[in-house]
Parts: C-alpha cells; structure tokens; sequence
C-alpha cells in the first residue's frame, strides 16, 4: 500500500493543496484512497467534507475508540501534514512514507525557512540514495518567467533535492478547492495546461 506524505514545517505553502491533488489523482484512477489529515487546522478534512458524493470517492482516516487507522480496503494513503511538525511525529510520518513530496513556493522567505528542513529530512535516511529516492521537492505557484522562481531554481541546485515537477499559478486550485475538488475531476479540456504540470509529479510518484 504506497503511502505519500506531503511535508514541511512552514506554513501556506501549499501541503494540503498538493495533497488533496494526490488523493485526487489516485481516486479518479480507481483506487481505493484514503486522505490522513494530522493537521491540527483539520484543512483535508475540511476538504473532504465539501467533496460532492458524485466524484470519485476518497476517505478518511477510520476512528475506533482511541484507535485511527486507514480503513479496510484502502489500496493508497496520502498524509497531509501541519506547519511545525515536531521532530517525534515527523519520524513517525517518514518510518510510514514510501514518497516525500516537500511543496515550496518561490519565496526567499519559503527558501530560507525550507533549508534547514530539507537538511534534516537528508538526516533522517540511511542513505543519500535512499533520501533522493523517496523525497522530492515540488514547486507550488511558480511561474517560470519571475525572478523569484530562477531563485527557486538556484536553491534546490545548491541543495542537490531532487524536484518531482512545478504547479502553475493559477485561481483553479483556489476555486476547485472551495468545491471539494480537484484537476482531476475536472473534464481535461479545461484544465489541459495545469494537468500537463502533474505529469511528471506522478511520474516520480509511481516510479
């Protein structure tokens, strides 16, 4: 059962919005999917609750008692994590996660506050290998032609993070999200370019 987590400390970087789209993605693909959300804030599950019963469904975490886990029959889990994760439930989540995906806007003050951060989740794994191989950075409201996303660029070069793709700048996300929604519900004609932006993201996802 691949589990995806969606990780870092700083806040309004986009954790739940890429989230909410790999759960997306898994959904509308036929899988059986469920979204964690250990968020204090509780923004997936707010998601959730908007998501109309005629979409693709995706569930949540099942309460017993003092137990929470994935419900029976899940075949994929998406974690949505919140701003400030303490280093007890950031170990938690990393033992947990076949993939790592670090959301980053191109913001000097994202960059600064995302470095040390991306050092100590190299820390965390064995190896180099085995880092670059389950955790990649994913570029959120990037547009290629702005200063602040070539100082994107230069930052992950110097911290030699593998980059799983970069999401467009656009309303879409704001708007699907108000509706429970996401890219992938949506007919492909309409949202071909910001589709396109995903590729490679499930690409690195299912490799």
């Amino acid at each position: 059962m691949p589990v995806i987590a969606v990780v870092n400390p700083k806040g309004g970087v986009g954790k739940s919005t890429v989230a909410t789209h790999v759960a997306g993605h898994f959904a509308t693909s036929g899988h059986a999917v469920m979204l964690g959300d250990i968020d204090r804030q509780q923004s997936a599950r707010s998601w959730l609750g908007l998501r109309p019963d005629t979409l693709a469904p995706i569930r949540s975490w099942e309460v017993n008692g003092s137990m929470v886990r994935p419900p029976k029959g899940v075949t994929h889990v998406v974690i949505d994590t919140p701003a400030q994760i303490g280093e007890r439930k950031l170990t938690e989540v990393l033992k947990l996660a076949d993939k790592v995906l670090v959301p980053l806007q191109p913001s000097i003050f994202d960059i600064l506050a995302t470095r040390d951060f991306i050092e100590q989740l190299r820390a965390a794994f064995a190896t180099s290998r085995q880092f670059e191989s389950r955790v990649a950075i994913v570029g959120v409201r990037v547009d290629p032609r702005t200063r602040a996303a070539e100082q994107l660029r230069l930052f992950i070069e110097q911290l030699g993070v593998p980059v799983a793709g970069y999401l467009r700048d656009t309303q879409n996300y704001l708007h699907l999200a108000a509706h429970g929604m996401t890219l992938f519900d949506m007919p492909v004609h309409r949202v071909e370019q910001d589709l396109a932006t995903w590729a490679p993201i499930i690409e690195w996802l299912e490799s």
